[in-house]
């Protein structure tokens, strides 16, 4: 990953779903976390939540259960804010997903 990306928000979306299906979760949270840093103010929330789902897959990964709890909670609980479309996310599926402990996509 570049330092300094710079990619717009569907960009980054789908630029982290092609990580996150390729295994690569944390690759997945660096591109959400460029955005995040980058995104008009009242947006940033939801991009630090979804920036925190891939750092929770990560933590699953590397067998971190109570990591990865407690980021998919905080991550959640943000993302319920944005429930309405924002960038083609799907939010209440993505929120469905982590609360069910099944996959989800962000596209």
């Amino acid at each position: 990953m570049p330092d300094e990306l710079e990619l717009g928000p569907e960009e980054s979306i789908s630029a982290a779903q092609n990580l996150l299906d390729a295994d690569r979760p944390f690759h997945a949270h660096e591109v959400l976390e460029a955005y995040w840093k980058a995104c008009p103010e009242e947006e940033r929330p939801l991009w630090r939540g979804l920036a925190q789902l891939a750092v929770g897959i990560t933590h699953v990964r590397r067998g971190n259960e109570k990591g990865s709890q407690a980021l998919f909670s905080r991550a959640c609980a943000v993302l319920e804010a944005y429930r309405g479309p924002r960038h083609g996310l799907d939010v209440p599926a993505i929120i469905e997903g982590v609360r069910e402990r099944r996959e989800f996509r962000l596209r």
